[in-house]
């Protein structure tokens, strides 16, 4: 599942991410879900408001060329997918 929790500092982060504005930008397309139960992979999430709930935490990051892993949020759950390998492949979810 990815329970997705956003910290307010780097260094407590899993992985820095930043959300490109267009699809072919990014290594990830994801899809926020509106319950816990339906966040599945790395492609669904699901954000908690508690860090102790969360399977992953990121930090959101204002420049691409300082993240881990750059991500498009896509209007439909179908959409979401990894556009290209990449070594957080089925650790985020």
């Amino acid at each position: 599942m990815a329970k997705i929790f956003v910290v307010d500092r780097e260094h407590k982060a899993d992985a820095k991410v930043f959300a490109v504005d267009r699809d072919h930008k990014a290594d990830l397309l994801y899809f926020e879900v509106d319950r816990d139960h339906k966040a599945k992979g790395d492609e669904l999430w699901y954000f908690v408001d508690r860090d102790h709930k969360a399977d992953f935490k990121i930090f959101w990051v204002d420049r691409d060329h300082k993240a881990d892993v750059k991500v498009y949020r896509v209007d439909r759950s179908h959409k979401a997918k990894w556009k290209k390998s990449h070594k957080f492949r089925n650790r985020i979810g």
